[in-house]
């Protein structure tokens, strides 16, 4: 078996994934055709390409708006064996068309044997073949609690889909799901672990929500992704936007918008790097972000525009919720402050600031507005 068996087997790529430093290998100028196989994660400062693939694409869940659900005739379904998997996903890595892998599987037998497929992977990989790259492992609903630990020991990343923000969402995608059982508590388990390791296991953990379907408020959706981080020490909460899929109860189901899966990405980040509460950001009656700007630039223009933050005293709280100031613009403020006082928007470019015309409208500079500052709208 080569790489060109896995492609039937696999799901097409996932956006916004960003992981720890990998080693960079020299990529052969011919390498296989993985269209729709492939994502590309963030490795320090480059992007890395992972195999997205799964151990089999049969399932027994009848998840409404998922192409591998049960029942559905249009579905051609293969499984690989472990060792067929971990040999194909090699013949890949060594011929530099990826360098890591993100495993999946349908639920078939339950989840306690799908998982055992996804062990069986990684440990043919790590012990048998000893590759060290980057490894992705999904957790099935209902792993055992020894199964993740396991999980956790091979892998770089394991994640539980919640896919919906509560119990009452997840029923009218995912009838056959248990959010709390089977979902929730393992997702709670994994952090339990990580703690109990005492350091050793510095597996990070992640989820995803289907956005759109169920009819959830981006309220529901960013408060479940709150709680995935303060409680639960998630890397991160992925938003997918809801497509309709052919032969599927959710067919005829209007798409999620891009833009709405780009907002709730912007106001997570906003909750995870921030130091922003739920209540803080800008949704509208429904409980909606609104489409046509950042949540952190409407945030801004509401509080800041009136109250600017001066440069040269603000704390670094309230310097990170000037639009145009991340965490890296933060640091280097600071170590400017220590040599001396910033008064314009070239002392703020000369530090290292990317987007001062970004924060000129929302910033003081020694007591004083930056001149010739441009209007939010």
């Amino acid at each position: 078996m080569d790489g060109h068996d896995l492609l039937n087997a696999l799901r097409g790529a996932t956006e916004f994934e960003s992981v720890g430093d990998a080693p960079h290998r020299e990529r052969p100028v011919h390498t296989p055709d993985l269209s729709g196989c492939v994502t590309n994660v963030v490795a320090g400062n480059r992007l890395m390409p992972v195999l997205k693939a799964m151990t089999t694409t049969a399932c027994e869940r009848n998840c409404f708006y998922c192409p591998f659900r049960s029942g559905r005739s249009a579905m051609r379904r293969m499984t690989l064996t472990p060792d067929d998997m971990a040999r194909g996903f090699l013949a890949l890595y060594n011929a530099g068309a990826v360098e890591g892998l993100f495993l999946s599987s349908g639920v078939v037998r339950g989840g306690i044997t799908s998982q055992d497929s996804i062990l069986d992977v990684g440990a043919i990989l790590r012990e048998k073949y000893g590759f060290r790259g980057y490894m992705h492992l999904k957790i099935m609903p209902g792993a055992e609690r020894d199964q993740i630990l396991r999980t956790m020991q091979l892998a770089d990343r394991v994640s539980v889909n919640l896919e919906a923000p509560n119990a009452h969402r997840l029923a009218q995608i995912a009838p056959k799901k248990d959010f709390a059982n089977e979902l929730l508590t393992r997702l709670q388990w994994v952090e339990e672990l990580r703690q109990q390791s005492g350091g050793r296991l510095k597996t990070s953990s992640t989820t995803e929500f289907v956005v759109g379907p169920a009819g959830e408020s981006d309220v529901e959706l960013l408060s479940a992704a709150d709680y995935a981080y303060r409680e639960l020490k998630l890397a991160r909460t992925y938003f997918s936007a809801f497509n309709p899929i052919p032969d599927t109860p959710l067919e005829n189901v209007t798409p999620a918008s891009s833009t709405r899966q780009l907002r709730l990405y912007q106001a997570s980040f906003l909750l995870r790097d921030y130091g922003f509460e739920v209540e803080e950001l800008p949704f509208e009656g429904a409980g909606d972000l609104p489409h046509h700007a950042d949540p952190k630039l409407l945030w801004a223009d509401q509080h800041l525009s009136r109250a600017p933050v001066e440069i040269n005293t603000a704390d670094p709280r309230d310097l990170l919720r000037v639009p145009g100031i991340g965490q890296k613009s933060v640091e280097r403020i600071l170590t400017a402050r220590r040599k001396g006082r910033l008064r314009t928007l070239d002392h703020l470019k000369a530090v290292g600031v990317p987007n001062i015309q970004r924060a000129a409208p929302y910033i003081l500079l020694d007591g004083r507005r930056p001149v010739n500052q441009p209007r939010l709208f």
